[in-house]
């Protein structure tokens, strides 16, 4: 490292009062920048955290440490490793419910929260596969008017699976999807059926918006008009 005379750098103010204190001693200055963790410039840290916390979650809802090894390409006991070391989670455990929803956008994990749903919940590996082929963004969670939800929903939707009437104790969001300025219902079919027949009016949604230029015309139009939702306005 080359070295600068201070008096040179510095203005005469600051040498003054530096002399008091480190006269004719060799200082070293950092730059002020923090050092970053291990992973965290190219963001691999963040990509192996989201991945074991979708790990735990998986084994927490009956995958077995063999169907993971098999999934994630990793050995036996990488996968214990994963499962038993919770240094990183943050606390962040999956559950089909609202809070769990909200507790995932914070952080802004909210594809994995539907990930985990759709997987996990609803048991419909099939619909997942056909989503996480799309180019999706993911917008919430917000309360959203159903007035607006198409009564005809795509072929998404088409696919149900049996779902627990237990929605009034702790129920998850929707999940809509935009697409070419409507919004469709995709798996939640009962869900919606239950909350028109109890005529609610707006209900805490995840949108579901194909690549970019869905994404901005969506904004446009809806960005400014629905509200997140988040712990303190459950209930309202």
């Amino acid at each position: 490292m080359k070295y600068e005379n201070a008096s040179d750098v510095l203005p005469e103010e600051l040498l003054k009062e530096i002399q008091k204190y480190a006269a004719g001693k060799l200082l070293y200055i950092p730059s002020g920048k923090e050092k970053k963790a291990w992973g965290e410039t190219s963001g691999y840290r963040e990509q192996l955290q989201r991945r074991n916390r979708m790990i735990r979650n998986k084994y927490a809802h009956g995958i077995t440490v063999s169907e993971l090894a098999d999934e994630y390409f990793l050995s036996l006991d990488s996968i214990k490793k994963i499962i038993y070391l919770k240094k990183d989670d943050g606390h962040l455990t999956y559950s089909p419910t609202l809070e769990s929803a909200i507790q995932y956008a914070n952080v802004g994990m909210i594809e994995e929260w539907v990930q985990c749903y759709l997987l996990l919940t609803r048991n419909s590996a099939p619909v997942l596969h056909d989503i996480m082929k799309e180019d999706l963004l993911y917008f919430g969670v917000v309360k959203f008017p159903l007035r607006l939800i198409q009564c005809e929903g795509n072929n998404i939707g088409e696919n149900r699976a049996d779902e627990k009437d237990d929605y009034v104790s702790d129920p998850p969001p929707l999940l809509i999807q935009y697409e070419e300025g409507r919004f469709y219902c995709i798996v939640q079919q009962e869900l919606l059926a239950s909350l028109q027949q109890r005529k609610v009016n707006a209900y805490p949604t995840i949108i579901v918006l194909k690549g970019n230029a869905g994404y901005k015309r969506f904004i446009k139009y809806y960005g400014n008009v629905l509200f997140y939702v988040d712990k303190e306005r459950l209930n309202e």
